[in-house]
């Protein structure tokens, strides 16, 4: 191309494809500004929090972000990278980025990841990518199961982003796969290879999902539905019995009524039951972060030891391990299908 231009154009990249991973987000570091920082734009999504905003912003302002920070920040301190001095989250979204752009190399596809909420933010990123020369880009929600308070908004900020650019790429989102074949299989795998590298047997394993108020349901989301079809379907896979496998909803916020059985009240109730030794895993995240390290592999055991409990195991999301980058590729080939 460079050789057809006419003197004095200026430099004009290959034209590539481009692909987006998209996750939820994290503070840059835990210190007080810097949890503050991200839990203000957090919560003051309107996907997220759907209170009137004139209801809303002086409990966030003045009461929430007054105490939080310094909760979350500690909580996040706990399972903080020390070798990286970042998030795992971030750590490991772009370990799948880095795998991914490896995989899809000889493709003349660029990979790169961004964070719906903190750094890097999805205009920087798309912006990268279009200087690139990415004319097509691919958006990759890496939440398996739809939300409007994710998958959604993630779309949302990556389109406000677009509708500044003057020279728009052609752009495609991926769906939500929370029933597809492949992700099932490889979520089924995880599980099975997980229990069996444990030194006792499970009385119970407990599929963990994101909560949402109750009311986002009754106004539609499907989000509820998704996620009792992904662990109904891998219990199928396993072959296991219905009462082997559970669903519950954890990190729920507010006074609210959430989606149930809630974790964590679920966890203080199974030892008084005679269930002594649980299994547990978070299907609707793609990367460990702070809802499945702290609050789940490390309260969660808490919880559960101090209500009787005998023996507790958490089992990692997929994250960068390479049957989790095998669906991810496979997901993505699929997705640019007519592009590649």
């Amino acid at each position: 191309m460079p050789d057809l231009l006419p003197a004095g154009h200026p430099p004009v990249a290959t034209p590539k494809i481009g692909v987006l991973l998209l996750n939820l987000g994290t503070p840059d570091a835990t210190d007080y500004w810097s949890v503050r920082r991200y839990l203000k734009e957090f919560l003051s999504d309107p996907r997220v929090i759907e209170t009137p905003k004139w209801l809303w912003w002086p409990i966030l302002n003045l009461v929430i972000l007054s105490f939080r920070p310094q909760k979350s920040g500690a909580n996040y301190a706990r399972i903080w990278d020390k070798r990286t001095n970042e998030s795992p989250l971030l750590v490991i979204t772009r370990d799948q980025a880095t795998s991914l752009g490896q995989r899809l190399a000889g493709d003349n596809v660029v990979v790169d990841y961004a964070m719906r909420y903190g750094n890097p933010s999805t205009a920087s990123r798309l912006k990268a990518l279009q200087k690139a020369g990415c004319q097509k880009i691919l958006l990759v929600p890496l939440y398996p199961q739809y939300s409007a308070t994710t998958t959604a908004t993630a779309n949302d900020k990556a389109f406000d982003a677009l509708a500044k650019m003057r020279w728009q790429p052609a752009v495609r989102t991926a769906p939500a796969y929370f029933d597809d074949p492949f992700y099932v299989e490889t979520l089924a795998n995880s599980i099975r290879d997980g229990v069996a590298a444990l030194d006792f047997e499970p009385d119970l394993v407990i599929t963990s999902y994101h909560g949402m108020p109750q009311d986002y349901l009754e106004k539609g989301d499907p989000y509820h539905c998704q996620c009792l079809k992904t662990t109904r379907l891998v219990r199928e896979k396993l072959g296991w019995s219905k009462d082997k496998l559970m669903v519950t909803f954890q990190s729920r916020f507010g006074p609210t009524k959430w989606l149930e059985p809630y974790t964590d009240e679920t966890l203080k109730s199974l030892p008084g039951k005679g269930i002594k030794k649980v299994a547990i895993l978070a299907p609707a995240f793609s990367a460990d972060c702070i809802e499945t390290l702290e609050e789940i592999a490390i309260t969660g055991e808490e919880e559960f030891m101090h209500a009787g409990g005998e023996r507790y195991a958490y089992i990692p999301c997929l994250n960068a391990s390479p049957a989790g980058m095998d669906m991810i590729e496979n997901m993505v080939r699929r997705e640019l299908k007519g592009w590649l």
